[in-house]
Formats: structure tokens, C-alpha cells, sequence
């Protein structure tokens, strides 16, 4: 078993890199701190070929594989961590479920200026009481005529105050079986957004509230019994959160090893201590032992969902791991890492919420165990 990148991934590697540093490295620092989409990045990203890396030339994607995007978000993150997250939204998620069941109707609408870096796709999942337990979701999608009126709200949806469309999860009908997904305009009439609330990632989400809003037939995307195809999709979205954990791990870890080859304290350099020696040396065997499961459940991917174990596992290995590392990181850099001076602190900060967003570890690792034991294990209290 070969577990070298091939040499057209390894060239592949080196392009987005030059690419990075040539326009992204200035200003990572700023585009860190803000709470603007980085439309500036986005359009570069398209014409050079970073977005729908895994989506069919047919649909106007390149059609390489989840391991090829994967690789662009380690990369560009290296450079400037903020602009992973373009990566994130133009390769995993809800692109890739747009991509694989939109009609061509839907693709020609949302999929084109996605790929050009002019729009951004939001999911629509977690609502006041439904979160881990997404399956309690109470946002209804109701038969009028030729469409459908969507009633409900969503909260904690990243980019819901840049996004132009939702993917919206809704129920057609009771139990998971009556679940199924929509597309809607976030300017459509009956749409309304919250107060932004921001958070310790420096970004601002916004509660999105849908009042009567019509959705026309051609905006249904999954109709009922559509969950697990849903869910599936979702998969690619845990594999762009492990990624981007892995590569803010690692940035924070590579300004850590470079400050304790220059700092001084006691008349030594700090990489000459070895209680900080083994602080390193657990954080690579961390990075090291993390990648290799984020490429195991993206190889084995190749073009299509990945593995819900496998997924389940890099990201629950990796979402801790990352935090770790970052944290011990800015440990070892002390007060320079703790200042954003540095983006140490920032990469600390994103990592905590990925292991909240897209299946916390808990609800990762009951879905690790069912796999174990081969059977479910339902968190609903039985019914008397």
C-alpha cells in the first residue's frame, strides 16, 4: 500500500500553493477577523479551478476526486486559514448534494454562478428544537398548487447572512420517512433573517425564518423519503470539516515549531526543552495519525458519498485532535499566540466550533458504535 500522493497530486499541490501565497498570504491576518465572505478569494478560486474540484465537467465542475479537494483545503489553508472555508463551500455539503440530484434546471439557476464565485449555498438543518436530533424538525413543506408553502425556521446556519439560496430540509409528512429538501431564495417574499448573532469563530449567523413562502415545483430538490440521500451528502460536508480541523491543526502547529526554533528563554531555545519536545511530538503523531484517516474515508470515496463510519471517524478524531494541537500550540507560543498578532488563537477558536458543527463528537461516536455493534441505538425514550 502506497501512501505517497501521486505525482499529479503532488504538482496539483504545488500550483494551489504558489497560488495561495501569491494572493491570499498578505492578507490572511485581516480576512481572518472579518465577518465579510471573502468574495475577492471566491472569484479567484473559480478561475483557477479550486471550485467543484469533484463535480462532473458535465455540470461544469472539473470531476477530480474528494481526496483532490481535500488536498486544496490543506493547502490553502497553510497559507491563509480563512479562505479554506471558500474551498469548504465550493466542493462540500450542499454543492455536492445540488450536484448530484438537482435537475438541470436547478443546476443551470444555482450550480453556474456557485461555480463562478458569485453566489454562496447554505444548508438549512438545525432548528430551536432540532439539532443533533435533526430527524425532530418541524419546518413544513405543504402541497399549493404547483409548489409548495414552507413554514418554520432555521438557526445556526453558516453563511445564512451571505448566502443568495438555502438548502432547505423540510417535512412533507410525518416521521423521517416525510423528510425530503428544497431550494429557496433567500430573497423570495416570506423569508426574513433574525438578528445576526456572532460567534467565537468572529463569524455572524443569523435565524432565518420562513412565513407562507412559496416554492415553486422546480424548486424541490429531494421530495419525502429523500433523508438518507440527504444525510449521505452530508458526509461530504464532515469530510470538509475534518479537513479544514487537520489544516488549522497543522498551521497552528508549523508557527509554533518555528517560534520555539528562534525563542530563547534561560539561554536556550525553547525546542531544546523536553517537556516541550513531547508537547511536538503527541501533536505529530496526532497530525500524522489524523490525516491518514481523512484520507482513508476520501480515497475510498473517490467521487462519490463517503463512508458514514469512515466519515464519522476522521471527523471525530480530528475535530479533537485539531483543537488539541492548535491549543497546545498556542500554549507554546504563550502570549504572542494568545494576541491576534497571530492567527494561533483564531485557528483555536475555529477548531472548538467544529466539534459542535456538522455531528458533534458525542453523536460521532454513538454513530462509530452502532457500526461496532452492528445494530442502532435509539437516544428517544421508549413509548409506554
Amino acid at each position: 500500500m502506497d501512501f505517497r500522493l501521486t505525482p499529479e497530486q503532488e504538482q496539483f499541490r504545488e500550483s494551489v500553493r504558489r497560488m495561495a501565497e501569491k494572493h491570499f498570504a498578505q492578507d490572511a491576518r485581516q480576512r481572518a477577523h472579518s465577518t465579510e465572505y471573502p468574495w475577492d478569494v471566491a472569484k479567484l478560486m473559480a478561475a483557477h479551478g479550486l471550485l467543484g474540484i469533484t463535480i462532473s465537467e458535465a455540470d461544469g465542475g472539473h470531476g477530480g476526486t474528494l481526496l483532490d479537494a481535500v488536498i486544496a483545503i490543506e493547502t490553502v489553508a497553510s497559507v491563509c486559514p480563512k479562505s479554506a472555508d471558500v474551498v469548504q463551500v465550493g466542493n462540500f455539503g450542499p454543492i455536492r448534494v445540488l450536484a448530484e440530484y438537482g435537475t438541470p434546471q436547478q443546476k443551470k439557476r444555482y450550480l453556474e454562478p456557485l461555480l463562478a464565485g458569485e453566489s454562496v449555498i447554505s444548508v438549512g438543518m438545525t432548528e430551536p428544537e432540532a439539532g443533533s436530533a435533526v430527524t425532530e424538525l418541524k419546518t413544513t413543506a405543504t402541497a399549493d398548487g404547483a409548489g409548495y408553502r414552507v413554514n418554520g425556521s432555521k438557526i445556526f446556519t453558516t453563511h445564512s447572512t451571505h448566502a443568495d439560496v438555502i438548502l432547505t430540509y423540510v417535512r412533507f409528512g410525518p416521521g423521517v420517512a416525510g423528510i425530503g429538501s428544497v431550494l429557496i431564495d433567500l430573497k423570495a417574499p416570506g423569508v426574513r433573517l433574525g438578528k445576526p448573532s456572532k460567534f467565537m469563530s468572529d463569524e455572524e449567523w443569523a435565524q432565518i425564518y420562513f412565513d407562507n413562502v412559496f416554492v415553486p415545483a422546480d424548486g424541490l430538490l429531494l421530495k419525502q423519503g429523500g433523508f438518507k440521500k440527504l444525510i449521505a451528502g452530508f458526509n461530504v460536508e464532515r469530510i470538509g470539516n475534518a479537513a479544514r480541523s487537520l489544516a488549522l491543526g497543522r498551521y497552528a502547529y508549523e508557527a509554533a515549531r518555528q517560534w520555539a526554533m528562534q525563542r530563547k528563554q534561560f539561554g536556550r531555545l525553547l525546542c531544546e526543552f523536553q517537556g516541550l519536545q513531547w508537547k511536538f511530538a503527541d501533536m505529530k503523531i496526532k497530525l500524522d495519525a489524523g490525516q491518514l484517516l481523512l484520507y482513508r474515508a476520501s480515497a475510498n470515496a473517490d467521487r462519490g458519498f463517503p463512508s458514514a463510519e469512515e466519515t464519522a471517524i476522521a471527523k471525530a478524531f480530528y475535530n479533537q485532535a485539531g483543537f488539541d494541537i492548535a491549543n497546545e500550540a498556542l500554549q507554546v507560543m504563550g502570549a504572542l499566540g494568545y494576541s491576534q498578532e497571530e492567527l494561533v488563537e483564531y485557528c483555536v477558536r475555529r477548531c472548538r466550533g467544529w466539534m459542535i458543527a456538522g455531528g458533534s463528537i458525542e453523536i460521532l461516536k454513538n454513530r462509530i458504535a452502532e457500526a461496532v455493534f452492528e445494530r442502532s441505538f435509539p437516544q428517544r425514550p421508549e413509548k409506554n
